[in-house]
């Protein structure tokens, strides 16, 4: 049975190599998003699935009605992005790498802000001036806020503690609101592991482990997935906080049986 949310196709087009219903074969067009994060819609104004950041790409396959659909660049994912947040191919070189920074008009941070980006978004940076960097568009971003995208993280949970407090969005991916795998793909990709979105795929990265709890295992219970900061405490975005969280082990394991969500379903090691 084919995966819908990683199937390129819907029931008018489909990208080379997967019509199977007699869907118009296209080959993709490369965009990039332009607003700082963009919803991922299972459908022309459907739900909200998965978010994209300022300068991630998407293939678009068909656009129709005002939306584009299309993948993913980032981990394949299909769906639907309104035109109007799409734009130029750019390739990018540096990416976001704290919480959130501000971008600017001009090399100036007394100037007045035209837009904030969160953890991840990327950019293409086209000149350097004393405390600022000059990106593709004629923007300004603070120097101290942005690392090469060759420079990678090395530790994942490093990473998803830049969350922490960061709200609970259900589908989301930035710092602006995130959901429990959201939070994990963020941390894996800034570290260069490629990454699934959601937990139900995530259960198939790394190798099955067991107690001791190691830093960077996953946790899994039925619609959710959180990281071990170390043996006895894990980070997660999640519901019953509303927020990123800290939260211990064994109590996270017994609150969520305790509220019917069942036992942990899966403990995988990278």
């Amino acid at each position: 049975m084919t995966d819908r949310r990683l199937t390129p196709a819907n029931t008018r087009v489909a990208l080379a190599g997967f019509a199977s219903q007699g869907q118009s074969e296209v080959c993709p067009e490369t965009t990039t998003v332009c607003v700082p994060v963009a919803d991922l819609r299972a459908g022309p104004d459907g739900a909200r699935e998965r978010q994209l950041l300022w300068g991630e790409g998407f293939d678009v396959l068909e656009r129709r009605d005002g939306w584009a659909f299309g993948v993913a660049r980032r981990d394949g994912y299909v769906g639907y992005v309104a035109q109007a947040e799409l734009g130029p191919v750019s390739i990018p070189t540096h990416l976001i790498s704290v919480r959130a920074t501000h971008l600017y008009p001009t090399d100036d941070f007394k100037s007045e802000a035209v837009s904030s980006l969160s953890f991840g978004a990327r950019m293409r940076v086209v000149d350097e001036r004393r405390k600022f960097m000059e990106i593709e568009g004629g923007l300004f971003v603070p120097k101290p806020h942005i690392r090469p995208i060759e420079r990678p993280f090395s530790d994942p949970v490093t990473v998803a503690q830049l969350f922490f407090g960061t709200p609970y969005l259900w589908g989301g991916n930035s710092t602006f609101g995130i959901d429990c795998s959201g939070l994990v793909q963020a941390a894996f990709l800034a570290c260069g592991i490629d990454c699934p979105g959601d937990s139900d795929m995530q259960m198939g990265m790394g190798a099955t482990a067991s107690a001791p709890y190691r830093r960077g295992d996953l946790l899994f219970w039925k619609g959710h997935v959180a990281l071990c900061v170390d043996d006895e405490v894990l980070i997660h975005a999640n519901a019953h906080h509303m927020a990123v969280a800290y939260e211990p082990i064994l109590r996270a394991i017994a609150r969520i049986d305790a509220q019917g969500d069942g036992p942990v379903t899966a403990h995988r090691r990278m």
